[in-house]
């Protein structure tokens, strides 16, 4: 490019532009031919949309042009965020907006990678067809945009989405079959995700090239990011691991095969209706949410508290009305007239055993499911109330039973009551750890026995 031409772009005169023309009216149309850029890349770049009109007047072809680096002015000015001139080239043709460049990107690509919202809008009120158009990666713009956090860009998007009625663009994949809810999850993105599922006919469920996904990439890759909050907005949506997704898609056979295995005397349980049908209420991870799931457990727990509390206080047998201590000269005793005091378990003066299994068991179930809802309360509103109550609840007990025990076990309930809150986090854990180690212990014995 002429020196003077050059120098009359990157400052955006216009009247040295004329004065050229006047000296030589070729000027403008020997460019091309000198050098794959021309004036109208270099005033796009700098933003001077005075110079952009007088060239795009003079020569509009310039406008299809692309320089050395594959960008046309429509590329550079979107990326720069020069609205002027965007909507200035747009007048030339809205075609412009979809010219594919270096690695197929297009102006919207650029817009959307470096956040110019402004820009963003305008070129999709000027051709909604734009967030169809793809890289060479296949990345649509949508992709583009939360590959690179662009939130308020993925806002103005989806909000023109809806409006042209484009929701089938959210679906498009990239080159490893990754939807936007694909790279939102992967990128532990909540405002998108949510943003997303917004729309009907988003695919949630939509398996990519590693056959994942969307809250398969959730739970396989892990992260303190939010992973609970993310994934319960997820399975409210409806969304499922993969090998949900392949049982849910295999077609049930026609209706007289189904009879024919259900009838069959050699068919197995397991392809019976009940069996399917327990298989259907068991909890699968990824299927159920953790919401729903902690107000399973939570409401589980409260009623093994209600009944151990109740049965605790009101032992089997009741409670002897009276004291009663055999006259020491007689010296018959029969097994319903034995010494007792009154308040004390009839079924612990009679059956020391029985009394002993019954408390001791009674006792354990009642610590643990004090300690589900406090675990399950945690942060709960009111949560501190709450804990005062089940304190209240625990002394209730713990004074009760010692005193319902006979005299010889009275320091025994004390102490096992007493003890059990703090004994039984830390057992369920042991018991949890070594039952891990048996079960890999019995899988390595099966494995040498094969």
């Amino acid at each position: 490019m002429e020196r003077r031409l050059l120098e009359a772009s990157l400052t955006g005169d216009v009247q040295n532009l004329h004065q050229l023309l006047r000296e030589n009216p070729l000027t403008l149309q020997t460019v091309s031919l000198a050098s794959s850029g021309n004036p109208l890349h270099v005033a796009s770049a700098y933003g001077h949309t005075d110079f952009v009109k007088e060239i795009t007047r003079l020569r509009p072809d310039f406008a299809k042009e692309l320089n050395e680096d594959g960008f046309s002015p429509m590329h550079m000015a979107s990326a720069n965020g020069c609205i002027e001139i965007v909507r200035e080239l747009l007048k030339v043709d809205r075609k412009l907006c979809r010219l594919q460049g270096r690695e197929n990107k297009t102006p919207l690509h650029l817009a959307v990678i470096k956040g110019r919202v402004d820009v963003v809008s305008e070129i999709l009120s000027a051709c909604g067809e734009c967030l169809e158009d793809v890289t060479v990666q296949r990345d649509t713009a949508m992709h583009l945009a939360i590959k690179n956090y662009q939130f308020e860009v993925i806002r103005v998007m989806v909000d023109w989405i809806r409006e042209m009625k484009k929701e089938h663009v959210l679906n498009m994949k990239d080159e490893h079959d990754n939807t936007a809810l694909h790279l939102a999850t992967w990128k532990k993105q909540r405002q998108v995700i949510e943003m997303l599922l917004g729309s009907r006919l988003l695919e949630v469920n939509a398996i990519n090239q590693s056959r994942l996904t969307a809250l398969d990439l959730l739970l396989i890759f892990p992260s303190e990011a939010g992973d609970r909050e993310i994934q319960e907005i997820l399975c409210n949506a409806g969304a499922i691991r993969t090998k949900d997704v392949t049982i849910s898609s295999i077609p049930s056979p026609p209706e007289p095969y189904n009879q024919t295995l259900v009838n069959s005397p050699g068919t197995p349980q397991a392809c019976t209706p009940r069996s399917d049908l327990v298989e259907y209420f068991k909890f699968k991870k990824g299927r159920d949410s953790p919401g729903e799931t902690r107000t399973a457990l939570l409401v589980i727990a409260v009623l093994v508290a209600t009944a151990t509390f109740q049965v605790g206080v009101n032992p089997p047998g009741g409670v002897w009305q009276d004291n009663y201590i055999p006259d020491q000269n007689n010296g018959t005793s029969s097994s319903t007239n034995k010494a007792h005091k009154a308040g004390r378990s009839i079924l612990g003066s009679l059956n020391i055993i029985s009394f002993c299994i019954f408390m001791v068991s009674n006792s354990v179930g009642f610590s643990l499911s004090l300690h589900m809802i406090n675990m399950l309360t945690i942060k709960f509103p009111l949560q501190f109330e709450l804990q005062i109550c089940m304190t209240a609840m625990f002394f209730t007990y713990n004074t009760t039973v010692p005193a319902l025990a006979p005299d010889n076990l009275w320091l025994f309930f004390t102490l096992l009551t007493a003890s059990l809150p703090a004994i039984m986090p830390l057992l369920g854990k042991g018991v949890r750890k070594y039952a891990k180690r048996l079960k890999v212990l019995v899988l390595n014995l099966v494995c040498r026995g094969n």
